[in-house]
């Protein structure tokens, strides 16, 4: 039991971090256009992180992200020193890129972590490959229908807001835009709060399949789709109160040093990013935030002219988003060795 406790309070702490860490994707670019400070624009963002729990429950009926991340790893071979050693290496690459202010992946760097562990208990046989290989194509995918998404709306956008006066045009476009950063951090809540809810389902499971009727009515499950409101709620108020913190390196990355944004530029990039959240979200693909809303702005940069993209920072951030779920899984492995031989 303490085991099973310890592994959902680091859950938590986890989703907490990721808040923190991917604060920036959803108040960058109203930051860097002076819409909100970075104290109203957190608090805003963690505000409509926990409303996705709703729409995740009451309108979408299902937390299916959180299905597919708990299947990362085979149920069978699921123990608890996996799932912890997987929880701690997540947790340790999050706070590395977090210092250096490397916009790297918290849901790949999860993903990682606990497949890694799986992989050195029990050997590749342990994997769901297929899941875990679709996980890895969205590397890919998400950030290019970001790109895509960003290209096809800035230049709708661009083509209305010609017939505006640029001030009046910015004016409008700096109201607006809290709107659009309000339907990315829900699409953000939706897509990274699950993330953590898979990895505490798949504990929960494990522990019940171990215990049986022993279990108290709280921690009992045998399928996430029977999941205690308790997980969900716990994970997505985590998950804001980590973006109520901040995340103000990355911030800068993201909001300035990719291209620089005007209002109806973080407009269209936001609006971007969240219709992508929303499409991997009907997907059940757990993707990544900060691979999303980094193609979304590329995208809306190259609009303008492909020189305004600084390709420099932006091969530097797709070398960290290759490498996340190597280097986590590298992590996880030697975890698991330290963690099983303490357990």
């Amino acid at each position: 039991m303490e085991i099973l406790i310890l592994i959902i309070v680091l859950a938590l702490v986890f989703d907490f971090i990721n808040g923190f860490h991917d604060a920036a994707n959803s108040v960058a670019t109203v930051v860097s256009t002076k819409v909100l400070t970075p104290f109203q624009a957190v608090l805003w963002a963690a505000f409509f992180n926990f409303v996705a729990f709703f729409i995740a429950k009451y309108i979408i009926g299902e937390f299916g992200i959180a299905d597919t991340v708990s299947k990362t790893v085979i149920p069978e071979y699921v123990t608890q020193p996996i799932i912890l050693a997987g929880i701690i290496a997540a947790i340790i690459w999050n706070l590395i890129t977090w210092a250096l202010g490397i916009p790297s992946s918290s849901s790949h760097t999860l993903i990682g972590g606990f497949a890694g562990a799986a992989i050195a208990a029990s050997g590749f046989k342990a994997i769901h490959v297929g899941v875990i290989g679709i996980i890895a194509l969205f590397i890919v995918v998400a950030p290019l229908i970001g790109m895509v998404s960003g290209m096809l709306i800035s230049s709708l956008t661009l083509r209305i807001a010609r017939k505006f006066r640029p001030h009046k045009a910015d004016k409008w476009f700096k109201r607006i835009q809290l709107f659009s950063s309000a339907i990315l951090s829900i699409g953000h809540g939706l897509n990274d709060s699950q993330k953590v809810m898979g990895i505490i389902a798949a504990a929960l499971i494990a522990y019940n399949a171990q215990h049986g009727d022993a279990v108290p009515h709280w921690l009992q499950l045998t399928d996430i789709h029977d999941i205690h409101d308790w997980v969900p709620i716990a994970c997505f108020s985590a998950i804001a109160l980590g973006t109520m913190t901040g995340g103000w390196k990355i911030m800068k990355t993201m909001g300035s040093k990719i291209t620089k944004i005007t209002p109806v530029e973080g407009f269209c990039a936001q609006t971007a990013g969240a219709i992508t959240l929303f499409i991997t979200e009907v997907l059940k693909v757990p993707v990544s935030t900060t691979h999303v809303i980094s193609g979304s702005i590329i995208g809306v940069g190259a609009v303008k002219r492909l020189s305004a993209v600084r390709w420099g920072v932006t091969v530097n951030l797709l070398w960290a988003w290759v490498l996340t779920i190597p280097i986590s899984a590298l992590l996880g492995m030697g975890l698991f060795a330290i963690v099983s031989a303490i357990i």
